[in-house]
């Protein structure tokens, strides 16, 4: 009986050991799940204006959420996104983080999508000490020069001549040179930046400003203006703006036969797939900023593809960007920046996560990124393409390279300008 009941405790022993090892084994797959969440918050715009990119973001960003958690988290963690709808309404912006902040109790924070979103955020950045990356400000930091503030878009050094460099240094190439220059733009903080720097940069060129002018953010009827624009005769017209005004200058333009000899610059929003598909061949000849296009330099960009792949199927059964060519894949490295600082600091301390961000180069999906002056990229990306030999509204066409050809800078030109601007018109 002895024997028997000894036998019997060992055999019971080594299950309970074997179970235990077995258990361990598998741990490490599931150890994202077992410890406290890491928390993210954010606002962003799901609403209003600017939510045809804000939606996309959110997309991107929750796909770098499930990757991570698939790897096992952050510090062997999960991660949650936290975020509330801004509307694209700076006033909510206090509101939504002091509630992520003081309820939600976050232990990490991004901004929304734009300018003027991230305006009254910085702030609070700053009051509590918090490490912040924006999506896509221009020149937001110029200001405060807020040390912990970091820029996912690549603006580089001198952010408010960013938009324009492109488009003034192409025009001042023509010949013959392009003499005069009309500049317009919203009332609102980006568009202003972006006509600082155009300013500075029609100086500099020895261009002669013919028409300088601002018009409201609620403004529906953009006739007038263009009106106003076609009678100055300008050589080359610059315009700031954002998504709904963009739209609405262009078709403004197209109605009175607005037509100098180069048109665009920084126009926000005809790189959404729904503002291509609509505007279809209205786009041609436009020469005007962009950040990312389906050309070869940017395809061979290490984890693109398979992004794109899971982003595209997801967008089609949300109904947002199906292409995301713009705001997608920094929106994802922008995430990776921060997961990859988190992970090099070991912890989550404020302070410690800004120094690494500002100490190292990260490794993303929209290539090597390096910080510099006041937060911005170290080196400047900022594009400028031309819309050419678009034929209807078919989505497919935009999948593939030649459609937005990269013009500027050179080292990742994939085309020639059509110029003048009425000559890719016809």
């Amino acid at each position: 009986m002895r024997q028997s009941g000894s036998r019997s405790i060992l055999r019971a022993v080594l299950i309970a050991v074997l179970t235990t090892v077995v258990l361990l084994a598998g741990a490490g797959a599931f150890v994202a799940q077992a410890a406290d969440p890491i928390k993210i918050g954010f606002g962003m715009a799901l609403t209003g204006g600017l939510s045809a990119n804000g939606k996309p973001a959110l997309l991107a960003i929750q796909i770098w959420k499930d990757d991570i958690n698939k790897k096992g988290g952050l510090l062997g963690r999960p991660v949650d996104l936290v975020y509330y709808d801004d509307q694209t309404n700076p006033a909510t912006i206090p509101g939504i983080y002091t509630k992520l902040l003081d309820v939600d109790k976050v232990n990490l924070i991004i901004s929304g999508y734009g300018t003027n979103l991230i305006a009254p955020l910085l702030p609070i950045a700053m009051e509590r000490k918090l490490t912040l990356i924006g999506m896509f400000g221009l020149a937001n930091n110029e200001k405060y020069q807020y040390p912990n503030y970091f820029q996912i878009q690549p603006a580089g050094p001198d952010p408010q001549i960013s938009t324009a460099i492109g488009f003034f240094e192409l025009a001042a190439k023509q010949n013959p040179k392009p003499q005069t220059v009309a500049l317009v733009g919203a009332d609102a903080e980006y568009p202003q930046n972006a006509l600082v720097g155009a300013r500075e940069l029609v100086k500099k060129f020895g261009f002669k400003t013919v028409y300088d002018s601002s018009y409201p953010p609620s403004t529906v009827d953009y006739t007038p203006i263009a009106r106003a624009i076609k009678a100055t005769n300008a050589d080359i017209v610059f315009v700031a703006s954002y998504p709904p005004d963009s739209v609405g200058m262009l078709r403004a333009a197209h109605e009175v036969g607005l037509q100098p000899k180069i048109f665009g610059g920084g126009m926000v929003g005809l790189m959404f797939t729904t503002f291509l598909t609509s505007l279809g061949p209205m786009l041609n000849g436009v020469v005007n900023y962009d950040f990312w296009a389906p050309e070869p330099a940017f395809m061979a960009m290490p984890g693109i593809k398979e992004f794109f792949k899971e982003y595209q199927a997801r967008a089609e059964k949300a109904g947002v960007d199906p292409l995301g060519y713009y705001l997608p894949p920094y929106s994802y490295a922008l995430m990776q920046v921060l997961g990859q600082a988190v992970e090099g600091t070991k912890g989550l301390d404020q302070q410690k996560i800004a120094d690494y961000i500002r100490a190292n180069e990260f490794s993303t999906i929209v290539g090597k990124i390096k910080f510099g002056k006041n937060g911005e990229w170290a080196t400047g990306r900022t594009l400028m393409v031309q819309y050419q030999k678009i034929q209807g509204t078919s989505i497919e066409q935009f999948r593939g390279p030649g459609k937005k050809v990269v013009l500027w800078p050179d080292e990742f030109k994939s085309g020639t300008i059509i110029y003048p601007y009425a000559s890719a018109l016809k």
